[in-house]
């Protein structure tokens, strides 16, 4: 069970293991792209590619699973970026349970965007648990985790793949293990836990009243998708990159904007050169680019 690309790697692991995947479910098509047409989520365009039967149910509610769970019989149920909680009729059916792969070192970061949120927090490192699932959000008992560093040019995107593969490795060596008798899950100490929500809008939106350090985190933790955001001159513009530049200044006030210098905006202790932009709208563009047909003075707002 999952729907984006994160899971497209468990999926891939599992079925080069040699498992036999009963079936594979995942989120109905949604609308996407500027045409908003229907497009498959990646895990069903991934199994479809393998031969594997799909199903794309709309609830999970009123037993709606439950025909094909008593039909496929499975041992386990994996999880990985389904993007529904499962109710009690499918957490309790597997003999093996339900695991899920879930990308943070539990119990931090329980939630919808631990990737975002740990890099959004400047943590130096993140990782994937395997765990089982319970009725609770990310609460299960820990099968197994892995680690690694969070490098300071890392951003979600490139944390995301790293993090995709090394679950769907993690995941694969559980399962052997589990099947072998030869792992003790481990639960969780509710007392460290922390939580990442799903992003709202607010969540993306740059405030340079914080520090340098904490607005390029943010840049980072947000790039490629959905990407930070300020307002600039009246425009909104998504910013995907960012270097420490010096400079000091009123806190969210341009210092300089150069074709020599780039687009440097003052922070609370310091600035940042903002180095890759893009207005609403429009493609995605260097920051010298865009002043280059949008002049921007010294001292104008950006917030």
């Amino acid at each position: 069970m999952g729907t984006p690309d994160f899971a497209v790697a468990s999926l891939a692991a599992l079925a080069d293991a040699g498992h036999e995947i009963c079936a594979v479910v995942t989120q109905p098509d949604r609308p996407s792209g500027r045409g908003y047409k229907l497009a498959p989520p990646a895990v069903k365009t991934a199994a479809l590619e393998r031969g594997l039967q799909v199903f794309q149910p709309e609830t999970l509610k009123n037993e709606a699973l439950l025909p094909l769970l008593e039909q496929t019989r499975p041992d386990a149920v994996v999880v990985a970026a389904y993007g529904k909680l499962l109710p009690q009729y499918v957490l309790g059916f597997p003999p093996l349970g339900c695991i899920n792969v879930h990308a943070s070192l539990l119990p931090k970061y329980r939630g919808a965007a631990p990737i975002n949120w740990a890099v959004i927090n400047g943590e130096r490192e993140s990782g994937v648990t395997i765990m089982y699932m319970e009725k609770g959000l990310d609460t299960g008992d820990m099968l197994l985790a892995v680690r690694t560093p969070i490098a300071d040019d890392d951003t979600a995107g490139t944390l995301h793949d790293r993090l995709a593969a090394l679950g769907a490795d993690a995941l694969v060596h559980a399962l052997a293990l589990l099947e072998a008798g030869r792992i003790t899950p481990v639960k969780q100490d509710d007392s460290l836990h922390t939580y990442a929500p799903m992003l709202s809008r607010d969540d993306c939106r740059l405030d340079f009243r914080q520090s340098a350090k904490q607005v390029r985190d943010r840049i980072r933790g947000l790039a490629p998708f959905p990407g930070a955001f300020m307002t600039l001159d009246g425009r909104q513009i998504k910013v995907y990159e960012a270097q420490f530049a010096p400079g000091v200044g009123e806190p969210g006030r341009v210092l300089y904007a150069d074709k020599e210098r780039g687009l440097v905006v003052a922070c609370a202790d310091g600035a940042l050169r903002l180095d890759t932009l893009q207005p609403q709208g429009k493609r995605r563009m260097a920051a010298k680019e865009y002043l280059a047909g949008h002049p921007v003075l010294p001292g104008a707002a950006a917030e």
